[in-house]
């Protein structure tokens, strides 16, 4: 057109500076800015506007501004550029700033996009009060009933905490279609009620509401959080009807869903039959490798990932590292580490400096690890320093786990692990007066040990035990099939390690360790399961070294796959053996 020596007008520019934002390279709409100064465009409001919303969606925002603060006219669309253009750089303080201004105007009047910007912004921020107001101003102006202003009120009050206003606004107000839907699932999700993400699901399936990709993937992540594997088929089956099986985002969901409840075998499956695997997927099945101690399966598919020419990501790296320092390799560990910035570009954050002072911690090279932390460009957070103190426990040494734990106490006061950790490094070398002396600070400090619980699905119920439990109705035949365990266990070799007992009676120790919630509930498994069918647990701590050594006794005793996720990982024990190789 230019070659033409056809001028161009308003339109013209309006349009290629659209373009220009779609494909966000700067240096082009900066050119077409230098033209429209040229011809005379540079005070239309049409024009300038779609300069601020170039500027924006080029991550420009102080180029933006400056155009947005030279137009001697402006319009809702100027104004709305600049409010979605610091949304979606994360500025969402002068997101609220500008609302506020453009409320102001009494030329302007803020319109649907105003206010469901404005709200998005309050919920990244958890400005819940603003919101509120936010809320008062639309609902006065009538907006609270179009369905982009109320899902993304129901997804402010989501995100600030406030799930039953969500949940009372999405059932009251106007239409609900699938993104409403999605917003209240997400919301469960955020709030931790996945439960109620699921129903949420399930309700929008029998209202005649067909899912969309992110409906799946969230109802996934909800039914990978509970460990529900039946609630996982029952999906995967819709999303095979209705044709989002081959969805890389979808498989991808899949492939966590199934790693999370503990069936490895049916996220290899989902991972070989994605024909077009993204980094995502990649990661994904490195993940949950990873998560079940399959140490070096992860170390193979990095390196498979790399030759099929992949680009890892952030999260792809801390799966490898962390593999790395579980199988050992230090040198590989260093090499994919240097690797992150050197080859790929990706600067290095707390949880890839975690795992490298993991990797050096489990080598028993404690010294180079404190060196490592002391040389780190970041301030070491709790995941830092308690890679740290596990290694001090790990190898007795007490004088560093006294001195790494005491910072840990002042970074996260209320957390119970490092406390029972260090008392644990004393009562191990008999030092218990030490011991007797962290748990009396644990008290002043007000704070108090998670209680132990697992649990077991049999027949689409949830059976829960604590720690000498016997509120089962088949509570007799429970603790009979725990003394025959005793039995046949001892015979084999079994001896208890008595170190993980609670009780500080010596005598009480073993009997103590009996009654532990996962071996109460594996009991229970061996009673009300069949014969050949997998055993699944879930604990909401990390299971202790006795509990692990009796369910690889357990597993060789009764022929039977035992599957125990603490909070940590999967530990399948099949054969008198651990997926983790007894390195967790």
């Amino acid at each position: 057109m230019r070659c033409s020596a056809v001028y161009p007008n308003h339109f013209t520019f309006s349009a290629i500076l659209s373009a220009c934002a779609d494909t966000m390279i700067v240096f082009h709409g900066e050119q077409l800015h230098c033209l429209i100064w040229k011809h005379g465009f540079d005070a239309h409001v049409f024009v300038c506007s779609a300069l601020v919303d170039m500027y924006a969606k080029s991550s420009e925002m102080t180029l933006a501004e400056r155009v947005f603060d030279e137009m001697p006219e402006r319009n809702l669309v100027s104004w709305n550029s600049m409010i979605v253009g610091f949304l979606q750089n994360e500025l969402y303080d002068q997101a609220v700033e500008f609302f506020r201004e453009v409320h102001r105007e009494s030329e302007v009047s803020p319109d649907q996009v105003s206010f469901s910007s404005v709200l998005s912004a309050c919920a990244n921020m958890g400005a819940l009060e603003f919101g509120r107001q936010v809320h008062g101003i639309g609902f006065k102006q009538g907006l609270v009933t179009l369905t982009y202003v109320k899902n993304s009120l129901v997804d402010m009050y989501c995100k600030c905490g406030w799930l039953a206003d969500a949940a009372n606004l999405f059932w009251t107000i106007g239409e609900r279609d699938v993104v409403s839907w999605n917003v209240m699932v997400i919301g469960c999700i955020c709030n931790h009620k996945f439960e109620d993400a699921c129903n949420y699901f399930w309700v929008m399936r029998r209202e005649g509401i067909t899912p969309d990709e992110v409906s799946y993937c969230s109802v996934l992540n909800a039914s990978a959080s509970l460990a529900a594997l039946d609630q996982g088929t029952l999906i995967h089956d819709q999303i095979i009807k209705s044709g989002f099986a081959k969805s890389a985002c979808v498989s991808s969901s899949l492939i966590t869903m199934y790693a999370k409840c503990g069936s490895l075998i049916d996220a290899y499956r989902m991972f070989n039959e994605t024909d077009e695997r993204n980094v995502v997927c990649w990661t994904a099945m490195l993940a949950a490798y990873q998560q079940h101690g399959c140490a070096n399966q992860v170390i193979e598919l990095f390196e498979k990932m790399l030759e099929e020419g992949m680009k890892p990501n952030y999260v792809t790296y801390v799966s490898a590292l962390s593999a790395c320092s579980h199988t050992g390799w230090i040198e590989k560990g260093f090499k994919y580490f240097d690797s992150m910035t050197k080859v790929h570009g990706i600067n290095p954050g707390r949880e890839h400096y975690a795992c490298m002072v993991d990797l050096l911690g489990r080598a028993g090279r404690l010294d180079e690890a404190r060196r490592f932390i002391e040389t780190i460009p970041v301030k070491p957070n709790a995941s830092i320093w308690g890679a740290l103190l596990g290694a001090c426990m790990k190898y007795d040494n007490i004088k560093m786990g006294r001195e790494v734990a005491e910072t840990l106490f002042e970074l996260e006061p209320n957390n119970p692990g490092n406390y029972l950790l260090l008392s644990n490094m004393y009562t191990r070398k008999g030092r218990l007066e030490e011991a007797d002396e962290v748990r009396r600070l644990m008290g002043v400090n007000g704070v108090r040990k998670e209680p132990g619980c697992s649990w077991i699905d049999v027949k689409n119920r949830t059976f829960v035990f604590t720690v000498h439990d016997r509120s089962n109705s088949r509570n007799d035949k429970i603790y009979e099939m725990l003394r025959k365990l005793r039995e046949l266990m001892k015979k084999k070799g079994y001896v208890a390690e008595t170190q993980f007992a609670n009780n500080s009676m010596v005598k009480s120790k073993e009997q103590d360790l009996w009654y532990h919630s996962e071996k109460l509930a594996l009991a229970f498994g061996l009673l009300t399961l069949p014969a050949k069918a997998p055993i699944r647990i879930k604990k909401n701590l990390r299971t202790c070294g006795d509990c692990h050594t009796f369910m690889k006794f357990a597993s060789e005793i009764f022929l039977r796959e035992i599957i125990v996720r603490d909070v940590n990982r999967f530990h399948r024990f099949t054969n008198g053996f651990c997926s983790c190789g007894d390195y967790w």
